[in-house]
């Protein structure tokens, strides 16, 4: 961890476990678990709970496990289970113990046999349409099934002949029996298994006719294991009761605290997984590792360091609701750790050439730049000056639009960037009056030296047309041009997408960058920062993602509406 990372502010949980050590409880132990179904891509959101689950476990000397609470065969993989682990380590954190649920499928079976010989679960066969109608509203009791009064010798042989696999999908569940006319819908005798014949799970093949619900499995593996503090996000606080209820009514090991606290987010973005599973299937973005996805995977690609992700999370904070995080403090934490850390290139990213008349045609001169301009450690490279050099397009007007202006235009000088003064002298236009090419003059007298008697306007960056190398540059923007996708459009969230969000450029980049290794981030000078892709870049053909822009290019966007 960097020293920005070291202060990690207290919170509500915090407190919790401090005055649980205070007290002696769970044996001064505590111990943590982070438990994603392997269903999918971790997003930015999930990120915050890696950090808070793994931060806590090593600030208290406890232990931290990754469980993937794998219940549905039908929606999950190994290809998920990869990708998770992938991106926990990926952010800087290492589990204690890598469990599944499906490693206590046969203790949770028990368990529920002695639900059922407690009198305290029962085989339904009521349809899932049915026990939706039968359970009530939030204004209205629920009623009673039929089959909620069978005998326990009736429920344990149902059961039994559930898990055999003789009846067929949907036609029977095992249900609790608690209380259809609680004031908490959760409590109304919830579906605890189900029949799922034709699907294989990931990890037990086809070993297994039923599976356990969520709400069954997750309260019973967090006593297995010996959790002593169960974080989860706020949409769960109406299922504590029922967490806390089954671990009542069975004899497990531990009966650990579930605590809830606000899930995060974003703007310009969303974290349902319905929509991003929307967003990768209508092809509005390349997959799940698109760097506009806020997926962990996304991120990565874009080439945000680990770091900021933690630097983001602790920054805000954890909190007892839920709330809508601006997204320029996730950039401003990129940028952050990325000026200290990302050493400095040369690259044009819309290239126009530019002829030194007076510089000898075959001369090649090795200027020396500074790798970092306030880490004399990270060295110096050598880039190589030309006669012709690109500049970027956006930095030449033939006519400057004000006296601000502080680039190039004809009959005016500017500095090229660890070089010499040029004076724009002809501007050569195609027959459509598009400008081609620019002639200009240098001053040999002024390498590292000011002109003498002469304001320079400003300084601009280049590269040797000779010597620079092609790169595909993709300037990756927000997914979304609004903050809130759909919350002004009865949810037509997609009308919303940013049609700008990424635009691919063909550039040219300072010939050090050819031997730059997909994941190698850097800052363009005057552009932003970038990294190589790791995907699509090849030694043959380099590619470049933008991960942020200098600065808050948004900020005035917003400000002018």
């Amino acid at each position: 961890m960097t020293d920005r990372e070291v202060s990690t502010p207290t919170n509500f949980i915090r407190q919790i476990i401090e005055e649980d050590l205070r007290q002696g409880k769970n044996g001064g132990r505590v111990a943590t678990r982070f438990p994603p179904e392997p269903n999918g891509y971790l997003h930015i959101g999930h990120a915050k709970s890696i950090c808070l689950n793994f931060g806590v476990a090593r600030d208290y000397g406890g232990t931290c496990n990754l469980r993937f609470d794998d219940t549905n065969p039908e929606k999950e993989s190994a290809e998920y289970v990869r990708a998770i682990q992938e991106d926990v380590r990926w952010l800087g954190f290492e589990w204690d113990r890598l469990c599944y649920a499906s490693d206590y499928f046969e203790q949770l079976y028990d368990y529920a046999e002695d639900l059922i010989r407690a009198g305290k679960a029962y085989v339904c066969d009521l349809s899932q349409e049915e026990i939706r109608e039968y359970r009530g509203t939030l204004t209205e009791p629920g009623r009673e099934s039929p089959y909620r009064n069978r005998s326990v010798e009736e429920n344990l042989d149902l059961f039994r002949r559930m898990r055999a696999g003789e009846f067929p999908d949907g036609s029977r569940v095992l249900r609790a029996k608690i209380d259809m006319a609680s004031p908490n819908i959760n409590m109304r005798d919830p579906v605890i298994y189900r029949i799922r014949r034709t699907a294989p799970h990931h990890q037990t093949g086809e070993e297994w006719k039923i599976y356990p619900m969520y709400d069954y499995t997750h309260c019973i593996s967090d006593a297995l294991e010996g959790i002593t503090h169960s974080l989860c996000t706020l949409e769960f606080e109406d299922h504590r009761p029922l967490y806390d209820w089954f671990l009542e009514q069975l004899d497990v090991p531990c009966h650990p605290q579930q605590i809830e606290f606000g899930r995060l987010n974003l703007e310009y973005t969303v974290l349902s997984k319905r929509k991003l599973t929307e967003l990768v299937e209508k092809g509005y973005v390349e997959g799940w590792d698109d760097p506009r996805m806020p997926t962990i995977a996304g991120i990565r690609r874009r080439g945000c360091p680990p770091e900021a992700i933690r630097l983001f999370c602790d920054r805000i904070g954890v909190t007892k609701s839920d709330g809508v995080v601006e997204i320029a403090m996730l950039e401003h934490c990129m940028r952050e750790v990325l000026d200290t850390t990302a050493p400095r290139a040369m690259a044009v990213l819309r290239p126009l050439k530019v002829v030194i008349e007076n510089y000898p045609e075959d001369k090649v001169e090795q200027l020396t730049a500074a790798n970092h301009p306030k880490d004399e450690s990270m060295g110096t490279r050598t880039v190589p000056f030309t006669r012709e050099v690109y500049i970027d397009r956006d930095d030449f007007m033939e006519v400057p639009p004000n006296k601000k202006w502080k680039r190039l235009s004809l009959g005016e000088e500017v500095r090229l960037r660890y070089g010499y003064v040029i004076r724009c002298t002809e501007v050569i236009k195609d027959d459509q009056g598009e400008i081609v090419e620019l002639r200009a003059t240098y001053d040999p007298d002024t390498l590292g030296a000011d002109p003498a008697g002469r304001k320079v306007r400003g300084v601009i960056h280049w590269v040797s047309v000779s010597h620079g190398v092609p790169a595909e540059i993709r300037l990756y923007d927000r997914l979304f041009k609004v903050p809130i996708p759909g919350a002004d459009k009865d949810d037509d969230w997609l009308s919303d997408i940013n049609p700008e969000s990424l635009v691919v450029v063909q550039g040219v980049v300072e010939p050090s960058l050819a031997k730059a290794r997909p994941g190698d981030r850097f800052q363009f000078e005057r552009e932003g920062y970038f990294c190589v892709d790791t995907k699509d870049s090849t030694p043959e053909r380099l590619v470049f993602n933008r991960t942020v822009t200098l600065r808050d290019t948004w900020a005035k966007i917003a400000g002018q509406k």
